[in-house]
């Protein structure tokens, strides 16, 4: 089978995770069958899609007419045969429970035309065993998308152990048509990737309260704060769901072992049925209590060293039993669990030979195999990392990407899209690298600064990474760096484009305003909400704004903290153009290749005139000046002069 072969999609289960699975492939332009085993189930589902549909029309996601068009394009359903018999693809999203998925698949398969895939969305369970449940098992794989569906990018395609290579070729084009990220799981093995990493993670922490090592308290603000991770150990775990937690721990510890004993902590907390959010009561209380209310400088080293010991035997046990390898390690924690970066990554930069005697040291003082090193860490250790030693290696991007997408167009993608392309201090280095590469390359005569997904060009900085360092000098530097990094933009020898596609918030808007020209979407949204924390834009924006907008537009935008549209930013000065939505990708390629087709060397000492004449008109003015006459001896102005004779197009070689 090939993805042009797939027309139909049957969604089986109404629940949260089916209405939004089927909301997506709708979306895709797919013909969803949504079936539930009652009238009520399927019928609430569908107008849960009904009413996201709604949401994001509203939000200029998607226009009115594709939410029509979504809807038209799902059917309820109770019947199994009429759900399933015409199904190119079936994603199973039934209740976590191998006795309930077995029952639907012999059902299904009475029914199921022969060609057809089977996919489950289950977050844990064996594929393989859910496989030899049907009379299909080399078409049977997981898809395991994460909650919300229609917000989370990442898909985890798993193979079971009968699964056809082609299978999972077909599963990943389907997830990449969805608009998702699909990270292949190269073996079954329990939790996949994402929980694979994550409920150890909150085992462990909750190992510490068990054994006094820290508090509930202390434990996530180092998580939260020193580590940079989006939520505290204990917070995501009441988010998650206690009691799914302890069973999927179960589960591995049945299938892995010891390693994977769930801590007193949590089983005593499952047993007085405090599982998090969905109760009321989990390790905080959302009932009399604050909730998660973390403090930001409880935290301890020795507790980040322990937990990010325990995530780096994990990713070594991936790598070791090839389930999957660093890169794709790190895609899908970042994806699915909003890391600032991933495991692998991070404890690289911790050093691997550190975390490899924090693991010999706990072992030694307690005997627990979940501290035994795994022998793909000690391995990458002696390697000198997950990624190697990384000497001899051109230079590598895990927070941007650099593209080339012809027309003489240098193109920089923030890719940080899990957490909406905020941008943290490796970014900042990456991103100076970047434009510095750029820059010196000849055939680069423009450069093009987009951010990955519609949602967001950069929504600004990680203030959850950054929150933990309150020292004011650090902070001092940290401003600093981020001027000097967008102040290179400027310098920048060739023009800069701003593609704007979603959020420009904060230091994202700040970024955009370092660039010469700003292009947004209709549905972007752009400001300075600082004031809204308490702070003021750091990176420039006081004073790049009050120039391009004038000094009240400056702080009318400043001190309101208010988000505007493009439409508003336009009149103030501030945009350059408007684009339509769906035309966005394509009018930021033509502007930035038009600007890259001009004379290169003029528009090199025009930016530096500009620059100087913002500070002093009279040094701006001389530049100006000897650029004059500079270009009086350029091969370009002969190209140009010759062009608008012949009236032609001139063809500008920097010359």
């Amino acid at each position: 089978m090939e993805i042009d072969d797939i027309e139909t999609i049957a969604v089986l289960g109404a629940g949260n995770m089916g209405h939004g699975i089927a909301e997506v492939a709708a979306l895709a332009g797919y013909s969803v069958n949504l079936r539930d085993i009652k009238e009520e189930f399927v019928q609430n589902g569908y107008e849960q899609i009904e009413w996201s549909l709604e949401k994001l029309a509203e939000k200029d996601r998607i226009s009115d007419e594709e939410a029509e068009d979504a809807l038209d394009n799902v059917s309820p359903y109770v019947d199994i045969e009429d759900s399933v018999g015409d199904a190119d693809f079936v994603i199973e999203a039934v209740p976590e429970k191998m006795e309930i998925k077995n029952d639907v698949y012999g059902d299904v398969e009475e029914s199921l035309p022969d060609h057809a895939i089977i996919a489950s969305n289950t977050s844990s369970l064996s594929i393989t065993e859910l496989s030899e449940e049907t009379n299909r098992p080399e078409k049977f794989c997981g898809m395991h998308f994460f909650n919300p569906p229609v917000e989370m990018q990442l898909v985890e395609v798993i193979s079971g152990g009968h699964t056809a290579d082609e299978t999972l070729d077909v599963t990943e084009a389907l997830a990449e048509d969805f608009g998702k990220t699909p990270v292949r799981v190269r073996k079954d093995s329990p939790g996949f990737i994402v929980n694979r990493i994550l409920v150890p993670l909150m085992n462990e922490a909750c190992w510490i309260v068990s054994e006094d090592v820290a508090t509930v308290e202390e434990v996530d603000s180092t998580t939260k704060f020193d580590m940079g991770l989006p939520m505290g150990s204990f917070e995501l775990g009441d988010q998650v769901g206690n009691d799914v937690t302890y069973h999927v721990l179960e589960y591995m510890n049945e299938v892995l072992g010891d390693a994977y004993e769930p801590a007193p902590f949590l089983e005593e907390t499952v047993e007085a049925e405090r599982f998090g959010k969905k109760t009321g009561q989990g390790f905080y209380d959302y009932e009399d209590g604050d909730g998660a209310e973390i403090p930001t400088d409880a935290g301890s080293e020795e507790i980040a060293n322990r937990l990010l010991a325990l995530m780096a035997n994990e990713v070594g046990n991936l790598v070791g039993n090839d389930v999957s390898h660093p890169a794709a390690i790190d895609e899908a924690v970042m994806l699915g669990a909003g890391f600032p970066d991933g495991p692998a990554r991070m404890a690289d930069d911790a050093g691997l030979a550190t975390l490899v005697e924090t693991l010999e040291s706990l072992y030694g003082e307690t005997g627990h195999s979940r501290f035994e090193v795994s022998d793909g860490l000690r391995e990458a250790a002696e390697a000198g990392g997950f990624y190697g030693d990384g000497e001899d290696d051109p230079l590598e991007f895990t927070n941007l990407e650099v593209r080339y997408p012809d027309d003489k167009v240098g193109q920089i993608v923030l890719d940080r899209e899990a957490r909406m392309n905020t941008i943290n201090a490796d970014l900042l280095d990456e991103f100076e690298a970047a434009v510095d590469m750029l820059e010196a390359d000849d055939g680069v005569r423009s450069i093009l600064i987009t951010g990955k997904g519609d949602r967001a060009f950069s929504a600004g900085a990680d203030v959850t990474s950054m929150a933990g360092n309150a020292d004011p000098i650090d902070a001092i530097e940290l401003s600093r760096k981020g001027q000097q990094t967008f102040g290179k933009l400027e310098e920048c020898d060739v023009p800069v484009v701003a593609g704007i596609d979603g959020y420009a918030l904060g230091g994202g808007f700040e970024l955009a305003l370092a660039c010469d020209f700003r292009l947004a979407s209709e549905r972007s949204e752009l400001g300075t909400p600082e004031h809204n924390l308490g702070l003021l834009p750091g990176w420039g924006g006081t004073q790049r704004l009050m120039r391009i907008a004038g000094f009240g537009r400056a702080k009318e935008i400043v001190f309101t903290a208010e988000r505007y549209d493009p439409e508003t930013m336009y009149d103030y000065g501030v945009v350059t153009e408007v684009v339509e939505n769906d035309s966005f990708e394509e009018r930021v390629h033509e502007f930035a290749a038009d600007i890259a087709a001009g004379p290169p060397i003029s528009q090199k000492l025009t930016k530096r005139a500009m620059i100087y004449g913002w500070e002093d008109i009279d040094a701006g003015l001389e530049l100006e000046a000897q650029a004059f006459g500079h270009l009086m001896n350029t091969d370009d102005l002969m190209e140009g002069i010759t062009a608008f004779m012949s009236d032609e197009e001139p063809e500008f070689e920097g010359k």
